[in-house]
């Protein structure tokens, strides 16, 4: 038996992608959105796996907000490796499943070490 607790933050901040040929390119905006999933696989006695508290601070302190992600990071801050970042930082403190960032209402990026 196993639960997937589920938590989501927002974070403004602008980015390019290096040695993309499209308007990517050139410095834009987002409004992010980054959904982390946490395993627990039972539950303390008052029935939580995970306090989401404390699952939504740990992931708002990894959140560059209103940052230029170019700066901010050694890496080419696309969707998929900003997922693969935050996955990184978050299983420091908790067993992340996965995590999603949404650069937009209708495209996103999911990292996971599971296949």
């Amino acid at each position: 038996m196993s639960w997937t607790l589920k938590v989501r933050d927002k974070f403004s901040a602008a980015h390019y992608l290096r040695e993309y040929k499209g308007k990517c390119e050139k410095v834009h905006g987002h409004t992010f959105e980054v959904e982390v999933a946490v395993g627990a696989r039972e539950l303390d006695r008052t029935g939580i796996g995970f306090d989401f508290t404390g699952i939504k601070k740990a992931l708002a302190a990894v959140l560059p907000d209103h940052t230029l992600l170019n700066e901010a990071f050694p890496f080419n801050p696309s969707a998929e490796n900003l997922a693969r970042h935050f996955y990184g930082e978050l299983k420091k403190s908790y067993p992340v499943e996965s995590v999603t960032v949404w650069e937009s209402e209708d495209a996103s990026a999911t990292y996971s070490e599971s296949d």
